[in-house]
């Protein structure tokens, strides 16, 4: 009896022990099987800048380009890129033996247009003009000669000494002398038609064109500086022959100088007149140069595989050591807060148009909707619906979605 009552006492510990054990696994195994592991950050105040980054292109605000004004040869350059000229410098000169030729044809051909115009507001060359006078007397000669004769032929016949026969014939050589003179004083006083005095007028003018034409040509073959600067590329050498037109040398002020900045489409709205930009040149790491937006875009363009809008940034500390032509990465500051309650971009979610975030609550998570401003690529300021010290989840470890009512284990 005894036996069987210790065996009794011990078989209920055994199962006592056996439930004990089931006990603690299936309360150990309910703390933890479903605790999802996640990652948290707090609601801080920080300095907050939203920023824009793209590329652009420097040139300057007024870039000088000298053209050859004739195809000819480069008899000799006076200057290097990277050389800073005073204005009116020589920086090349041009062969401008034909250049000369061309002036003094000019020349000639405006003396010959004002003889031109000379003789047609004077009734001709003063040959011409002294062959008509003497015409005009020769002609008042005969118109006397004639009158005389008529006179006498007149007397004559009333005599009956003349028939009137020969004193009609006397009267038309007296008319013919009349209109001959008549004639010829009309062609003395007026050669020339007020049309053809135009004309010679207008050649005239045509001709002193070609002449300061043929002059600026011959000045611009002794290539000067437009105004001071730097020269900053120069396309020719000693000797080279060159085409009319032909690029030799450019030449700007590199203390003032724009960046042209492409700005994609959907970032237009965001910009504005007197924006801070910061740009910065791959060629010259750690060196930042300070600007402003000048203009923004007016239209949209293709580049490449983009639509952008084109952007002028005045560079407010241009120094000379950004180069033209250089490509850049341009920086615009859209929005900036000193003192931000932010959290990580991470950590909103949206639905129905609706921005919320998951607060850590004890061993669980809250959905607390929430009101953002200034946004930059990592942090996101918060107007509303959180506080300083505020935890929020910003992931899972698993890659499993937030929820609420489940409980988790705070990853650091």
């Amino acid at each position: 009896m005894t036996q069987e009552r210790s065996h009794s006492v011990r078989l209920w510990i055994y199962r006592s022990l056996a439930v004990l054990v089931i006990v603690v696994f299936f309360t150990v195994r309910a703390l933890t099987r479903d605790r999802l592991e996640v990652r948290v950050a707090p609601a801080e105040h920080l300095p907050l800048v939203s920023t824009i980054s793209t590329n652009g292109r420097v040139e300057p605000e007024v870039n000088y380009e000298v053209h050859s004004p004739i195809a000819t040869s480069v008899k000799a350059v006076y200057v290097q890129p990277g050389d800073q000229v005073a204005a009116g410098k020589l920086l090349l000169a041009l062969d401008d033996v034909q250049a000369r030729a061309r002036e003094a044809a000019a020349e000639s051909g405006v003396r010959a247009a004002q003889a031109a115009l000379e003789a047609a507001t004077h009734n001709g060359t003063q040959q011409e003009r002294q062959l008509a006078q003497a015409d005009v007397a020769r002609a008042q000669l005969e118109r006397d000669a004639a009158r005389r004769s008529l006179e006498a032929l007149t007397k004559l016949n009333s005599a009956g000494a003349a028939s009137l026969n020969e004193v009609a014939a006397a009267r038309e050589r007296l008319d013919a002398a009349e209109g001959n003179l008549h004639a010829l004083e009309q062609s003395a006083n007026s050669r020339y038609s007020p049309a053809e005095v135009e004309r010679a007028r207008a050649a005239l003018q045509d001709a002193e064109a070609s002449l300061t034409a043929a002059r600026d040509v011959v000045e611009q073959a002794q290539v000067r500086a437009p105004a001071a600067g730097t020269v900053y590329s120069v396309d020719t050498g000693r000797t080279e022959y060159v085409e009319e037109g032909k690029l030799l040398l450019q030449l700007a002020d590199l203390h003032h100088e724009l960046v042209r900045a492409y700005f994609d489409e959907p970032e237009i709205g965001r910009l504005a007149v007197g924006q801070k930009i910061q740009i910065k040149w791959d060629a010259k790491p750690g060196r930042v140069w300070n600007g402003q937006i000048e203009r923004t875009p007016v239209t949209v363009i293709n580049l490449g595989t983009r639509s952008v809008g084109e952007v002028l940034v005045k560079i407010d500390d241009a120094d000379g050591d950004l180069l033209p032509d250089t490509n850049v990465t341009v920086t615009a500051t859209i929005s900036s807060e000193a003192n931000a309650l932010s959290i990580p971009r991470d950590a909103l979610h949206a639905e129905n148009g609706r921005t919320y975030v998951y607060k850590v609550v004890k061993d669980g998570l809250q959905r607390v909707f929430v009101t953002t401003g200034t946004t930059n690529l990592t942090q996101v300021a918060i107007l509303s619906g959180l506080e300083e010290g505020d935890v929020v989840a910003t992931g899972t470890i698993s890659g499993q979605p937030l929820q609420e009512g489940v409980p988790i284990k705070v990853v650091r």
